[in-house]
């Protein structure tokens, strides 16, 4: 406004103003001019009404001693998109899931959407928001940006989708029901020894961590096998790091270990256990020895137990890998793993913002290998396989039931 000394007056100051400053300041013309100020300084430096009435209550209620005030009442301020749209969270949720890698499965949640179709979609179903609130928001949902480089591992089997519904069902019946699940599967065997591990820390500088040239296994330390169980309830991992061979006994013993020092207290009304395991490896869908061993453990804790396998090609969708696995890797790297003392205090010592925590444990015995099991030991389990895809999905009860 052309001549407004009030208008002069603020702009030449409206640099050095907060946004409690410009209420203030604003009030203070209004109320020098008298009637009809506050409509006429409004008009002239742009600061609303509202805003005036409250600076004028605070030059009215201002404190005798100098002490510096918020600019904001608690509370007050802009709220988070999330309190403001209620709805927002669970419809970006409901678009992310679809998208799940492999399923559209509530336990397999690995989007692969961008920020800024997501925004878009969002904003198709009446949300204002933008592709960085999306990012923000999906953090919160436990999301994170998850690489595909090796998401392919063979053939599509043409009832994979199939095969995840199934699992999504027995999992999602079972939780509701109270009973465990959980996902077992083994993580990278590891050099034990001062060999190279991926990753850098933080050091003086000049002085990096010395370790082996060569990758040659120390025939006194060996190798070190970290076989993980996740439950799917609680959100509590276990694992046994073995100091022989990944065999079904020592995955089987691990899954004992496991429901005799946690599972069983969690759940002392359990009437049923349901594991997902890879359908390869050493808890393998064709791996005899692998039925055998978890009939002795039916045997032995008197509840069935239920298989469900991935899929062919699709170990990187068992849950554990990307709630476990992945938070280890992140905390031992760049340490040299010395001893098994030093593997387990690592695994042992792994945490998250979220509250993760990881009980870990040495397994010293032996699991020889090449173990045959014969004919007669396999009719001997007491194996129901369901009708849909039996090799992967089946029930084994207690001898005698």
């Amino acid at each position: 406004m052309e001549n407004d000394p009030v208008a002069e007056r603020f702009s030449s100051i409206a640099w050095a103003l907060d946004e409690r400053l410009r209420r203030i300041v604003a009030a203070g013309e209004a109320k020098a001019i008298g009637r009809g100020g506050i409509s006429s300084v409004s008009r002239s430096t742009g600061v609303s009404r509202r805003a005036i009435h409250a600076g004028l209550k605070e030059l009215q209620d201002h404190p005798q001693d100098p002490t510096p005030r918020r600019i904001r009442r608690p509370g007050a301020g802009r709220k988070k998109i999330s309190e403001a749209d209620p709805s927002l969270m669970s419809d970006l949720e409901s678009l992310v899931e679809p998208e799940t890698r492999g399923d559209p499965i509530s336990p397999l949640r690995w989007t692969t959407k961008s920020l800024r179709s997501l925004a878009e979609e969002l904003k198709a179903m009446g949300h204002v928001v933008s592709h960085t609130s999306v990012g923000i928001l999906l953090q919160e949902l436990g999301y994170s940006l998850q690489s595909n480089a090796k998401t392919l591992e063979g053939g599509k089997h043409p009832d994979r989708n199939a095969q995840f519904a199934h699992i999504n069902a027995e999992t999602s019946s079972r939780l509701e029901r109270g009973e465990p699940v959980i996902s077992v599967d083994t993580k990278k065997k590891e050099l034990i020894g001062p060999y190279k591990n991926n990753g850098r820390t933080w050091r003086p500088k000049g002085d990096p961590e010395q370790v082996n040239v060569y990758d040659f296994i120390d025939p006194e330390l060996g190798r070190a096998n970290p076989y993980g169980v996740y439950d799917l309830a609680s959100d509590s991992r276990w694992v046994s790091v073995g100091t022989d061979h990944d065999t079904a006994a020592f995955a089987v013993a691990t899954i004992r270990r496991w429901w005799l020092s946690v599972g069983s207290p969690a759940y002392p009304n359990a009437t049923e256990l349901l594991i997902t395991a890879d359908g390869g490896g050493s808890n393998g869908s064709r791996v005899r020895l692998f039925k055998l061993e978890i009939q002795e453990l039916v045997d032995e804790i008197g509840i069935p137990i239920t298989i469900c396998h991935f899929p062919p090609g699709t170990s990187k969708w068992n849950r554990i890998e990307h709630r476990l696995f992945s938070f280890i890797s992140m905390n031992w790297k760049g340490q040299p793993l010395v001893s098994h003392e030093v593997m387990l205090n690592l695994i042992a010592n792994t945490k998250t913002k979220s509250g993760l925590t990881v009980k870990a444990e040495l397994d010293s015995s032996s699991y020889p290998t090449g173990i045959k099991v014969s004919d007669e030991e396999f009719s001997s389990i007491n194996l129901v396989r369901h009708s849909f895809h039996g090799e992967w999905n089946y029930s084994i009860h207690p001898r005698g039931s």
